[in-house]
């Protein structure tokens, strides 16, 4: 961090460190000239490396520049100048604040189809103006993916990026890119095509619906192999990206399809997303939501939050009124077995999360996924959410201030009524409140967690417009008192 402070070509100020790769260290920079931030990237020194080593990677570093301002689209990014840094050459460009798609999916954690399909949309369209410009990427991978405001999703580091037509640049034999997301005709040694990064994009969307890419296995080496040779393992959580997926990730390059088919499929799904109901997400927003979504995780897993820049500017307002989190009051529901199903609901079951509870006649359920399902009236806007979280902590309440910290972050509308621990069913459990301003109205919900340490979290979720509360409320009171599991 000894670079913090200084002053690059007399005009960028590095004031933060905001990534680093492989191949650099990117800052955030203050353009003393302009008065404005931007993103620097900076090579790392290499004193192993010969002479003609060094003039392949600087070179390659320029052409990162050259390939990307080739390209216009809202999805890349923009260049702003290449400045030459004690020898080394500097990529200057656009500063986006936010957090990387691979930020979001580590440990697992994934996204709703819908979801996918929206930045998958993103990227598919970059993908399609770099490919008219004459360019490939060659490194498409959830970590070159940013998460900006405002839903803007951002297809960066083109460093490795090729022109059509133009030397690889590498050594006999050396592959350069994620071989995670490297398509199978590169691993042969293939010139690769289109068509490879169509592969790579299939990739990263299957990561981001089924939690970590296609064919990995314990090394590079095995991870190649199962590329080049293994059958794709069929996702489980894509639903309707499900054919998509399977027909990027054809080993054939021939037999995938088109950017423009991709798009196409792409937006179908995306279109189709309920337009309002959601919950509060774990990092990002969805598209065509009047609310945000929730993503259940595990108890000890990370909480991705966005870089310090954005993070500044979403204050969250004045609380309306709170209890202290750790105080424990008298438990909202205090009976130790299930109460009759009430005239009017009926009960369902969902048995990949081992539990039973009464719906309202009429709320269908809108998705499912290994860890949640959810519930929503025809208009979607309100909807029960059921979720389970293994293994449980000490108390949920610990749990719900994991999440409440990232919201805060993401949702600069929140705002806390209550969070409190209190028993269900003789176990340790906590209810949340809050509301949150949608696109159209504001919205209120409400989340009871409970489950010993040790074995399982089960939450039922309630939103629905702050407006019509008093109508939906008495739903997650039935909810609750109806929840069985097994």
């Amino acid at each position: 961090m000894s670079d913090q402070g200084r002053l690059v070509a007399g005009r960028y100020r590095l004031t933060e460190r905001i990534g680093r790769g492989g191949m650099g260290t990117v800052w955030r920079a203050d353009d003393e000239l302009l008065g404005r931030q931007v993103a620097l990237k900076q090579l790392h020194e290499r004193p192993h490396l010969s002479a003609d080593e060094l003039g392949t990677l600087y070179e390659r570093m320029r052409r990162e520049a050259r390939s990307a301002a080739r390209v216009t689209h809202p999805s890349v990014i923009v260049v702003h100048d290449v400045v030459e840094d004690d020898g080394r050459p500097c990529v200057v460009m656009e500063y986006v604040p936010g957090h990387t798609l691979g930020d979001l999916l580590q440990e697992g954690r994934t996204l709703p189809p819908h979801e996918a399909a929206r930045i998958g949309l993103a990227m598919v369209g970059a993908l399609r103006a770099a490919h008219d410009a004459g360019v490939l990427h060659r490194d498409v991978k959830p970590g070159n993916v940013l998460l900006g405001a405002g839903d803007r999703v951002v297809l960066t580091d083109f460093g490795i990026a090729m022109t059509a037509g133009s030397s690889t640049l590498t050594r006999t034999g050396e592959m350069v890119g994620s071989i995670d997301y490297m398509a199978p005709e590169r691993v042969r040694g293939l010139t690769p095509g289109p068509a490879s990064d169509l592969w790579a994009l299939g990739a990263t969307l299957y990561q981001t619906l089924e939690g970590r890419p296609p064919f990995r296995r314990e090394t590079a080496m095995e991870t190649a192999y199962a590329i080049a040779t293994d059958p794709l393992t069929p996702p489980r959580e894509a639903g309707p990206l499900a054919p998509l997926l399977e027909s990027l990730l054809a080993r054939d390059p021939e037999a995938r399809p088109s950017a423009e088919e991709t798009e196409h499929s792409l937006r179908t799904v995306a279109d189709s997303a309920p337009k309002e109901h959601g919950t509060v997400s774990m990092g990002g927003s969805v598209a065509g939501h009047d609310q945000p979504r929730t993503t259940r995780t595990r108890r000890h897993r990370r909480i991705t939050t966005l870089a310090a820049a954005l993070t500044a500017t979403l204050a969250v307002g004045t609380t309306l009124y709170a209890t202290a989190p750790h105080r424990t009051d008298k438990p909202d529901h205090d009976t130790t077995r299930p109460a009759p199903i009430p005239k009017g609901y009926h009960l369902v079951h969902e048995r990949k999360l081992g539990v039973s509870f009464p719906i309202p006649n009429g709320w269908t359920p809108r998705e499912r996924t290994a860890e949640e399902v959810t519930y929503t009236t025809p208009s979607g806007l309100a909807g029960i959410t059921i979720g389970t979280v293994a293994p449980a902590g000490p108390n949920p309440a610990d749990h719900f201030a994991d999440i409440e910290a990232n919201t805060k972050v993401n949702y600069p509308t929140y705002r806390r009524l209550r969070m409190q621990r209190t028993t269900f069913r003789e176990q340790p459990a906590a209810v949340w409140e809050f509301t949150f301003q949608g696109r159209a109205r504001t919205f209120r919900a409400i989340d009871l967690g409970y489950g010993r340490e040790g074995g399982r979290e089960y939450d039922i979720y309630l939103s629905a417009p702050e407006a019509q509360w008093d109508t939906y409320r008495p739903v997650f009171d039935q909810v609750r008192d109806g929840f069985r599991t097994s």
